[in-house]
């Protein structure tokens, strides 16, 4: 684990109760991975299922979490980054509130301070939702 649920405000902007990853589990130029337990109390669940935009926004938050990692391994200043746009989404599954899901982002391409990415969300090794996003960073 890189980073526990305890110190993850350290490394995103997002405050409870927006938080929605709980650990940074690996973060390299090609993978992100961060696990979520989804409480019923989420904000973003709704019906007794975490909601299509919890999973996106789990997806952002993996990205932030990760290139936060990244630049503090490089005595950087965390960058903050923004949703630009997303595309080719699919929605194959809600989970159900007290779910444990696991998130794996993998980098596509960069061009300056915009990067392209495809995330995906798993539970218990069913796609939940997979889609692109361009997420625009601060330099």
């Amino acid at each position: 684990m890189l980073i526990a649920k305890n110190a993850l405000e350290s490394y995103i902007p997002h405050r409870k109760p927006f938080i929605m990853i709980d650990n940074l589990l690996q973060a390299t130029n090609e993978s992100f991975r961060s696990d979520f337990f989804i409480d019923s109390n989420n904000i973003l669940a709704e019906d007794g299922f975490f909601q299509e935009m919890g999973l996106i926004e789990n997806i952002a938050q993996t990205c932030a979490a990760a290139f936060s990692y990244m630049d503090a391994e490089k005595e950087e200043n965390p960058r903050i980054g923004f949703i630009g746009a997303i595309s080719k989404l699919t929605v194959y599954e809600l989970p159900a509130v007290n779910s444990s899901i696991v998130t794996i982002v993998n980098p596509l391409y960069q061009l300056e301070n915009i990067y392209l990415v495809k995330g995906e969300n798993w539970l218990n090794g069913r796609k939940l939702l997979s889609c692109e996003m361009k997420i625009v960073v601060s330099q």
